[in-house]
């Protein structure tokens, strides 16, 4: 683990309070490519890129009893996904060729009624449409349907390997409202295992980042408290170098690991005033240094 190429070294005189800062004050910056590169860089990845919905940060987060989390990830996380290519159900297809019998297995069971949103005005009902992946004929041809007359289109969801490969029948229909408003609702058709969603789950990620100082057993406590709290599995370890045989322990319980170094941001510096005197611009008035990861005033040294 130390060999990877994700792990770089901090300076050991640098305070751990100091690099925390740092480290939630990019989290509180919330960069998206960032918070992406958190969920599906660290070892091992949380969930892949292609997967990933909306994205949210907080930092130092109450969770009662004392407990504060450095941060938490609020991610959706996608389940299925319009199939590219539609296939359309025809009633009247004949029932003894191959096709149709290939559909009705695939559709051989009926979920209940699900609403995606009630009473939703128009704005929103668009946005919510589009953002799953419905061109805008189909968002129109959505939204102007006769009472109970249904949409139907093909889906995909994952798989035991996490791969968009079982296809399903997707019904949806509009309810219109005087007020202009509108509820959405679908049923799906599938072959053995009901779609968990309409398109994604809301997922909470615990970060935690590590002080130098805190041992293995005080870390995974800290982090075992924070999990329980916050209602899931899921957590990012934030560290500096560290031994194969902790990352193994770590990975083991269910921490994923990821380097402090790609977090840290620039910092207004000053060589004149830079307390690491290994480096070649150290005190050097004609330095044309303005932003640096690793400058350090005298008072942060322990």
């Amino acid at each position: 683990m130390p060999s990877n190429p994700l792990f770089h070294p901090i300076n050991e005189k640098t305070r751990a309070v100091s690099v925390r800062d740092q480290i939630q004050m990019a989290l509180a910056i919330a960069d998206l490519k960032l918070l992406k590169s958190l969920l599906t860089q660290c070892i091992p990845a949380i969930i892949p890129p292609e997967r990933i919905g909306t994205i949210a940060s907080e930092v130092s987060v109450p969770m009662g009893d004392h407990v504060v989390a450095d941060g938490i990830l609020h991610v959706e996380a996608i389940h299925c996904v319009l199939a590219q290519v539609q296939t359309q159900l025809d009633p009247s297809m004949n029932s003894g060729t191959s096709e149709s019998k290939e559909t009705a297995r695939l559709t051989q069971h009926e979920s209940d009624m699900q609403t995606i949103a009630h009473h939703l005005p128009l704005a929103p009902a668009i946005a919510l449409l589009a953002k799953v992946g419905f061109p805008p004929p189909h968002i129109q041809e959505i939204l102007r349907l006769p009472h109970y007359a249904w949409h139907k289109s093909w889906w995909v969801a994952l798989d035991t390997d996490e791969q968009f490969t079982v296809p399903f029948l997707r019904c949806i229909r509009t309810l219109h409202y005087p007020d202009g408003t509108l509820t959405l609702q679908y049923k799906d058709f599938f072959e053995s295992e009901k779609p968990h969603c309409f398109a994604s789950l809301a997922q909470k990620v615990l970060i935690a980042i590590r002080d130098e100082s805190e041992g293995f057993g005080a870390t995974l406590q800290r982090l075992n408290q924070q999990r329980s709290a916050l209602g899931s599995n899921q957590a990012i370890l934030i560290c500096n170098t560290i031994s194969d045989l902790e990352a193994q322990a770590f990975i083991h319980q269910g921490v994923s690991l990821y380097p402090a170094m790609d977090l840290v941001l620039p910092m207004q510096a000053n060589c004149l005033d830079c307390a690491r005197h290994e480096c070649l611009m150290n005190g050097r008035a004609d330095s044309l240094v303005a932003l640096c990861y690793g400058f350090l005033v005298d008072s942060e040294f322990v």
